[in-house]
Order: C-alpha cells, then structure tokens, then sequence
C-alpha cells in the first residue's frame, strides 16, 4: 500500500522559489510600437523628392520671369509658392470665380493637367502687348479677342514649361480654355494631384499660376525624380575611371614658395640687374609647394637636367 507523502513548509517555499526564478529566467519578447497612421498621408511627397521639385520649378519661373519681362518690356516676377499633394476636388475649391482654366497635354503619358491663372494680372498683360502701359483695373470676363490675346501668354508658360521639365521628360502643350463646369471632367475629384503654385508679379497687380498634374504624371514625374537623383549620386566605375582620366589631364597652377623673409629696405633699393640678394635663412631651409593655394608638401628648389625643380619632402596642410 502506497503512502502519500506530506510536504513540510520549507519543501513548499522552495517549490515556489524555483519556480518564481524559471518565470524571471525566461526573456519577455519584446513589444510592437503600435502607432496611428492615415492612409490620406501615403503617397506624400518626401523632402527630398520636394527639393528637387523645387529646383526644377525655380529654373521654370527664373526662365519665366525673363522671358515675359522682354516680351511685356516691364518688369515681371514669378516665384514658386508651395509644391503638394492634395486631391482635385481642394484644387477646384481654390479656384475664384474669375478666373482663366486651361487644359495642357502632357506628353508622352498623354495626359491631361490643368493650368489656372488669376485673371486679377490679365488687364495688365493685354494693356501691355497692346502698346499700352499696363495699367490695372478690375478683374472682369474677357472678351473674345482679350481670350485670344491670353492664350499666346498660356502658350509661352508652356513652352517655358517644358523646357524647365526637359530632365524629367515631359512636354507641355495648350489645348483650349476650359470653363469651370467643365473642369472637374478633366481629372476625377477624388484623385490625388501634384499641385504647383506660383506667383506672378506684373506692374501693381499680382496673381497666383497654379498647375494640377494627375496622379499618373505625378507618380511617374516623383519616379524619374528619384532616379535621376540616385544616377546623380552613383556612377558606374567606367564612368569613375574615365573621369578620373580626364581631371588626370587638367593642368592647374603650381608654385614654389619660401618662407617669409624680412629684407631692409636700403638693400631693395640698390638692387640692380645681376644683384645678388642675401636672405636670412641657410639653404637648407624647406620652401612650401603649393596647387591652387593649397600647401600639398614641404620640399627644396632643385634641378633636374635644364629645368628647375621641387624635391618632395613632407606632406603638408593639404594632405593631411
């Protein structure tokens, strides 16, 4: 017959201490971050993606600036306001009431983007190509010829447009003046564009120029950002090698200095053709050579056959 066995307290106290030492053995994994996120903010423009959308659209209003400042012969001032991602439907609410709506093709995707500018600077412009001094007045409906004096102002941004956009491969071209209720069938309202702004300075008067790209020009202007940026950053090592080559055969300006010497004034004086002049230094004393000012070694004046030369030393500030 078997006996059960009772368990004394100190047996009892060491059962729960191994176990409370298995439990502090045994690594707790480590927990997930859990953090919120909004699916509005995918797909948004990086900073360095918006670096280089900067610097494509400040050579764009640059080239803009003067070539409308020739074409107007007054002085012109466009400059880039904001680059961002928004959807149509914001883009058409910041539309005015008055205002000149242009459908442009982007090729080759073929597609469509909008172009809308205030017509608070277009007085001015028509004064101005009609011979006049470009005086402003209220913003107003325009007439059939003053639409037709606009366009070739659209059509110039375009071609500025494109040359400013060459780098990443697209063109612009003006295809007609659109009216606001037809604009919101140029693009779905709910699709997510790459909206320019910019500002346009002309006489007394000022109005914004804004651009709407479709998601598929923007996501594919955004790609070939980023490949062009990372061509730019990594060559191929032909590409290394040759360029190494070529900076191999550049001549730059070399020379031999001494070391600053004090010399009496008195001794300048007498020097005359086939003077010797006495320098306070032995002719041990190391001179600097230098490229482009830069001291690369200490070295000594020497010669070699009929030509003089520098006898390396010690590397100096240059190449340490």
């Amino acid at each position: 017959m078997a006996m059960e066995k009772e368990l004394g307290q100190e047996e009892i106290d060491a059962l729960f201490q191994a176990a409370r030492a298995r439990t502090q053995a045994v690594p707790e994994a480590p927990r997930s971050r859990v953090l919120p996120w909004s699916f509005s903010r995918s797909g948004q423009i990086s900073n360095e993606q918006l670096r280089a959308i900067s610097m494509i659209n400040d050579i764009f209003a640059r080239n803009l600036t003067h070539h409308l400042g020739a074409w107007f012969r007054s002085r012109v001032q466009v400059s880039l306001v904001s680059a961002e991602q928004i959807p149509f439907s914001e883009f058409l609410l910041r539309i005015p009431e008055l205002a000149y709506v242009s459908s442009v093709r982007l090729d080759p995707l073929r597609a469509t983007s909008v172009l809308q500018m205030d017509l608070t600077t277009a007085p001015s412009m028509i004064d101005l190509l009609l011979g006049g001094e470009g005086k402003p007045s209220e913003p107003r409906e325009l007439t059939d010829i003053e639409e037709a004096i606009l366009s070739g102002v659209v059509e110039a941004i375009c071609r500025e447009l494109t040359t400013a956009w060459q780098p990443v491969g697209l063109s612009f071209s003006f295809e007609k003046r659109q009216m606001q209720t037809q604009t919101p069938r140029l693009i779905p309202v709910s699709e997510k564009t790459l909206c320019l702004s910019f500002e346009l300075r002309l006489a007394e008067t000022s109005g914004l120029l804004n651009l709407a790209f479709p998601a598929v020009a923007s996501n594919t202007i955004l790609r070939r950002l980023a490949g062009e940026r990372s061509r730019q950053r990594r060559h191929s090592e032909e590409t290394r090698r040759r360029m190494r080559e070529l900076a191999g055969a550049c001549r730059t300006g070399t020379a031999l200095y001494l070391p600053p010497v004090r010399v009496a004034a008195g001794a300048l004086g007498e020097l005359r053709p086939g003077s010797v002049l006495r320098l306070a230094m032995t002719a041990r004393t190391p001179a600097q050579f230098r490229a482009g000012g830069v001291v690369l070694f200490s070295a000594a004046p020497v010669g070699r056959a009929d030509h003089r030369a520098a006898h390396l030393l010690t590397p100096g500030e240059g190449r340490k």
